[in-house]
């Protein structure tokens, strides 16, 4: 009898049966599961993006808004050129991919075929500039730079060139009205990346591939308002990429316009001015060095000393904005970013830094009051103050006697701000400071807007920086293992200095205070913070942040949203103070060390308040300070590697002034030559066809006021002839600088 059962299973082929049943409807379980998630649950997303892929958008760009003057003068706008535009949809469905009609293409515009091709192909990865990286669905730029001829050529001959545009759209533009370039404020263009796509495609504000976005400048702070919205034309296609039908059109809306606080017109004389000052330091001959000034560089700043909105803002050497226009070439790339170029993409009128020298004292004078120093109280300003063996120095040595606060700024005597700041280290504990030091000249930096932003609507605004207590212990951190490696006692000045450093670079001597209350030392500020703090001065202590942009102002004119000043804060002094500094830097216009910069300025009328500086540099030649103010604005110019503050940057900065006041050399005031007497307050008016009646500029003509166009031809990033002999002052200049660069002496 066998044991087998009926069913001719036995239990282990049973088991492997039930095993392959429950894992058979186990997948047909998750199959149904995956079924029903996919066309029940998420069944009308699915089918939405299914439909997506039978529709492609082609993209009308936006006509972006134009960056307006105050008087309505635009400093960017756009100009109608002639576009040759490749479809490469149509193309595609040639037997050769259109090389044909490409190679005819470039015979028409005198281009390389292979160069024509390369702009219509599509970037990837491994694929190399230029091609085009926006949608193939829609029309790809081949030149912007037409001839009227060549598309006509284009247009008549249609049968030979098929999927190939001429048409006329705007391009961007930087007229330069006047010569003035207005370069690094108002920034520049280039293409959208794919990052910024991603990154705001949620945001209110999304890129399309086609967009131009800005980069730097105005162009970045108000690129949303100035870019507008792009129209967007949805097609359908078949599965072959085919154009079947058009399934909806969005239109374009312009960009609003944005009008700015600068004068193109003081724009254009701030430019030349510094230009001008730059050749002519480069003449002079700098006995320090025994070889004439290179200033390399220099900034200006035109400030409404009300309100912080900037007329003017210069930055040398500067560069063309239309370079990056339909994009840059690789050349003209490297001469802006090369080693050899010095940087004019930065604008250093917000981003370069350097030690202040004298029109810091500013802030020493209200740190000293502060810190229960009499403003009217004698102070001896010696010849030279002591400090150990180490001596520093006052300006050519000279002894002025007890004088107080207000004359010290006049005479810029650096003795008595030595010998203040240096009691108060002392008070302060010295090498070995109380628990909570007083710290006056240092807190009343930070109290003056310096180490920080000063919040202008430009990007990149660099914060300088205040030497104190804290900065000198993370400096000392971050340091030290490099000074104590490279240190040695007695070695050469670099490594007599790392060695010092690494024992006690952390600690506030008695020379660094003494070197930071005139401004030297590790102290950096940059020109707009200085301009910033002396319009504060002028009226009466309010710190503005420092605006560029007045209105935004849509296309049509209809819709106007004004750009209100802001403050952050207050200078740190009473009425009695301000009025007592405000007193003293009217004296250094009038009977101090710029009054020979200023001979027949008419005072009576137009008070002027000046501070000069000259801040020496390791390593380098001194940089030029001259930091001002009337009633109406706050004028600030910097030049590195330029000389003494009233000798290179004096003139220009009374030249500024004599073309805003109208005035002649003697002091004679001509309203009809003024051009900004004062301060702009209406807005221009932008038609509802987006017009505007906008003033024609001219160049500027420092010798007459008027205009001559041949008067701005020279570039001022090209250094000036050498000169073989010393330019010679006149013999009651008190600005000449006395010994060899590395002794402390007096800065004005």
């Amino acid at each position: 009898m066998s044991n087998i059962p009926e069913t001719g299973r036995t239990p282990r082929v049973q088991i492997r049966l039930v095993v392959i049943q429950v894992l058979v409807f186990s997948l047909l379980f998750t199959l149904g599961g995956r079924l029903w998630y996919l066309q029940i649950r998420n069944g009308k997303e699915y089918t939405d993006e299914a439909k997506n892929n039978h529709v492609q958008q082609v993209v009308q760009p936006a006509v972006r808004g134009s960056i307006l003057d105050a008087r309505g003068v635009p400093l960017a706008d756009n100009e109608t050129r002639l576009v040759v535009s490749a479809s490469r949809t149509e193309l595609m469905k040639m037997k050769d991919d259109g090389k044909a009609v490409l190679t005819r293409l470039a015979g028409v515009l005198g281009m390389k075929p292979e160069d024509v091709v390369n702009k219509i192909r599509l970037c990837d990865s491994k694929t190399p500039k230029p091609c085009w990286n926006g949608s193939p669905y829609q029309p790809i730029p081949v030149t912007d730079e037409a001839t009227t001829q060549q598309a006509l050529q284009i247009r008549e001959r249609a049968e030979d060139f098929p999927g190939i545009t001429a048409e006329p759209a705007a391009v961007r533009r930087y007229p330069a009205p006047g010569k003035a370039r207005t370069s690094q404020v108002l920034g520049y263009l280039s293409p959208v990346t794919d990052e910024e796509i991603e990154k705001a495609k949620d945001s209110d504000s999304p890129y399309l591939r086609s967009d131009q976005v800005g980069r730097s400048g105005l162009e970045r702070t108000y690129d949303k308002q100035l870019r507008g919205k792009a129209g967007v034309t949805r097609y359908e296609v078949d599965n072959l990429g085919r154009v079947i039908g058009q399934a909806k059109s969005d239109p374009p809306e312009p960009g609003a316009n944005v009008v700015t606080s600068i004068d193109a017109r003081v724009q254009a004389v701030a430019e030349w001015e510094l230009h001008n000052a730059m050749v002519e330091a480069r003449k002079t001959y700098d006995k320090n060095t025994s070889e004439n000034y290179k200033a390399d560089a220099g900034a200006v700043v035109v400030m409404e000393a009300k309100t912080g909105r900037i007329v003017a803002m210069a930055s040398q050497p500067d560069y063309d904005p239309n370079a990056w226009v339909g994009g840059i070439s690789a050349k003209d790339y490297a001469a802006l970013t090369g080693k050899e170029s010095n940087l004019p993409l930065l604008n250093r009128a917000i981003q370069g830094q350097a030690a202040p020298g004298s029109i810091f004292k500013v802030v020493s004078t209200t740190a000293a009051v502060n810190a229960g120093y009499d403003f009217d109280g004698r102070y001896p300003c010696t010849s030279s103050y002591s400090i150990g063996n180490q001596v520093f120095k006052n300006f050519e040595s000279q002894n002025h006697g007890p004088i107080s606060l207000g004359r010290a700024l006049e005479v810029s005597c650096d003795t008595v701000f030595y010998a203040l700041s240096h009691q108060q280290w002392i008070k302060d504990g010295g090498m070995k400071p109380k628990k909570n030091p007083g710290d006056w000249f240092y807190k009343t930096a930070h109290q003056f807007g310096l180490g920080a932003e000063t919040g202008i609507d430009l990007p990149n605004e660099v914060t300088g920086r205040v030497p104190d207590r804290k900065w000198k212990q993370n400096f000392w951190e971050a340091n030290k293992d490099w000074w104590c490696k490279n240190g040695k006692k007695g070695g050469t000045y670099v490594q007599q200095l790392s060695y010092e450093n690494c024992l006690e670079g952390n600690l506030m001597r008695a020379g660094d205070s003494v070197n930071y209350s005139i401004g030297q030392g590790d102290t950096l500020v940059t020109p707009i913070q200085m301009a910033t703090i002396y319009a504060a001065i002028s009226n009466g202590g309010t710190l503005w942040n420092p605006t560029v942009g007045k209105a935004v102002v849509s296309a049509d004119g209809r819709k106007t949203t004004e750009i209100a000043p802001r403050s952050h804060g207050r200078l740190p002094f009473d009425a009695k103070t301000r009025d007592l500094i405000d007193e003293a830097l009217a004296g250094v216009a009038t009977r101090g060390t710029a009054a020979w910069r200023f001979g027949g300025w008419p005072q009576d009328k137009i008070p002027m308040h000046a501070k000069t500086g000259t801040a020496e540099v390791y390593g380098k030649q001194t940089t030029s300070w001259f930091a001002t103010y009337t009633k109406d604005y706050a004028i600030v110019m910097t030049i590195s590697q330029g000389g003494t503050g009233s000798g290179a940057s004096g003139p220009a900065v009374r030249n500024i002034y004599d073309a805003l006041y109208g005035l002649d050399d003697a002091g004679n005031q001509d309203l009809k030559r003024a051009l900004l007497p004062q301060p702009q307050r209406t807005l221009p008016k932008i038609e509802a066809d987006g017009s505007i009646d906008a003033p024609k500029i001219k160049p500027y003509d420092p010798e007459a006021g008027k205009i001559d166009p041949d008067k701005l031809t020279a570039d001022a990033t090209k250094p000036a002839p050498d000169a073989t002999q010393p330019a010679k002052k006149p013999d009651d200049d008190p600005q000449e600088l006395a010994g060899p660069p590395a002794t402390h002496r007096g800065r004005l």
